[in-house]
């Protein structure tokens, strides 16, 4: 979907959004070597994998996208990510009770007057063994209802109406990262809706690439 998010201060972007993906290059050799330790209430966590495995010789993205899915349905991330040729640099978890104060634009407002029951986001640092790296955020949003799950994506697929704010870029050691909303995904799943979104950090990485990440993030089961 082509939808273009603001970031933690809200609104839309109306341009690309997709200042200070350069910026993070040099800070994201750190995050691969530290070990995370809890910030606010967020567990941060390193990688112990190795490096990761290459893009498979002859396999297209879209193969490759088929096996991820089957590993995140699992609830296998690392495998999901080496599916992809990636592996988890780093990552934080956080839990909130408060969607209004972690949201912006329509949908904050949506979260005013339809209260959600819960909120978790994930925050991922994945890179390969090219230099290539990317940042993926989801969030699993819980409600009362089927229905209202329901409405929330409704508006939250729509371009412009803003998001639920994702985990700052900062408790993975990274600049600020603005996702643009172009490498999103969403699913609903009872009485949640999940949503993922990546974007790109340092190297070259295609939005064929990027858009395949989000749809196996979505995937993910609640942490």
């Amino acid at each position: 979907m082509d939808r273009r998010i603001g970031g933690a201060g809200g609104g839309s972007d109306p341009g690309s959004g997709k200042g200070g993906g350069f910026v993070v290059a040099a800070v994201l050799t750190v995050a691969v070597a530290a070990a995370g330790g809890g910030v606010g209430g967020t567990s941060v966590v390193g990688s112990s994998a190795g490096q990761a495995v290459g893009t498979t010789s002859g396999k297209s993205i879209s193969a490759q996208k088929v096996e991820a899915k089957k590993a995140a349905r699992r609830g296998d991330a690392d495998e999901a990510w080496r599916r992809l040729g990636m592996r988890t640099l780093k990552k934080a978890v956080k839990q909130d009770l408060e969607c209004v104060a972690n949201s912006f634009g329509q949908v904050r407002e949506f979260f005013a007057r339809t209260p959600c029951k819960s909120l978790d986001r994930v925050l991922f640092g994945l890179g390969d063994d090219q230099g290539n790296s990317v940042v993926v955020s989801v969030a699993w949003v819980g409600f009362y209802t089927r229905g209202d799950a329901r409405d929330f994506k409704r508006l939250d697929d729509v371009h412009g109406t803003g998001n639920v704010t994702p985990l700052a870029s900062a408790l993975l050691g990274l600049a600020d990262i603005s996702f643009t909303g172009h490498h999103y995904e969403s699913r609903p799943d009872g009485k949640t809706t999940i949503i993922a979104e990546a974007e790109p950090a340092t190297g070259q990485i295609s939005d064929e690439v990027l858009d395949a990440v989000a749809d196996v993030a979505v995937l993910l089961p609640r942490p």
